[in-house]
């Protein structure tokens, strides 16, 4: 038998190598073409076995990716969730800080503000024993009266001896009030419908509402 031998002109090789390699084969001895089948065999096999652990790692990884990036999420999310629960309870506790320091400082506020004008009372009750304090009611009355017949000008029931003196060295007609305002004097004049009002007591209530600690 002769075997076909390509031209040179000839590109195609396939028929010449597969009738080699059926020659061969066909040459093996039974264990050798066992051998062989075998080796194409466990050939394919580790093959498809490489891809199959290489599509398994290439899954493994992109499940580990998205597991992490998912854990990166969440603690993002948890770390967040965790700033402003802080800052909520600290913004609550600095209210609660600032209402309890409002509190104070009002209870300190009123205590101190007591014993200021509880002390400006004794202050004046002793000034109102004093000669100058004649001089103030002279003083206040010449100026409320001022030459006017229609005043009438009234004095505390504390100062009632004070009366007749008071009539003399002003030329007025003095009246003793009703009620108490702690000193001074008190003028009315009817026709106008006007008070004009120096006591103490008023003098003291202006005060206490103008009156602020600096701290």
């Amino acid at each position: 038998m002769h075997t076909a031998v390509p031209s040179a002109g000839n590109s195609d090789p396939e028929p010449l190598q597969i009738d080699i390699g059926i020659k061969e084969v066909a040459a093996l001895t039974t264990e050798e073409k066992l051998q062989h089948f075998e080796d194409i065999c466990t050939g394919d096999a580790l093959k498809k076995y490489e891809q199959a652990v290489s599509d398994y790692t290439a899954y493994e990884e992109k499940i580990l990716n998205e597991h992490k990036e998912n854990a990166r999420k969440q603690a993002a999310l948890q770390i967040a969730a965790e700033k402003e629960r802080i800052a909520r309870e600290t913004n609550k506790n600095l209210s609660l800080g600032q209402i309890e320091i409002r509190r104070s400082y009002s209870r300190k506020d009123e205590e101190l503000r007591g014993k200021v004008f509880s002390e400006l009372r004794d202050r004046l009750a002793r000034f109102m024993e004093t000669p100058k304090y004649d001089a103030l009611l002279e003083a206040q009355i010449k100026k409320e009266f001022a030459g006017s017949s229609e005043i009438h000008i009234y004095i505390d029931p504390s100062d009632r001896e004070k009366q007749n003196l008071l009539s003399l060295r002003t030329d007025c007609d003095i009246r003793v009030s009703q009620y108490p305002f702690l000193g001074g004097t008190r003028a009315v004049i009817a026709s106008k419908n006007i008070l004009i009002d120096n006591s103490f007591e008023t003098k003291l209530k202006e005060a206490e509402q103008d009156f602020q600690f600096s701290l």
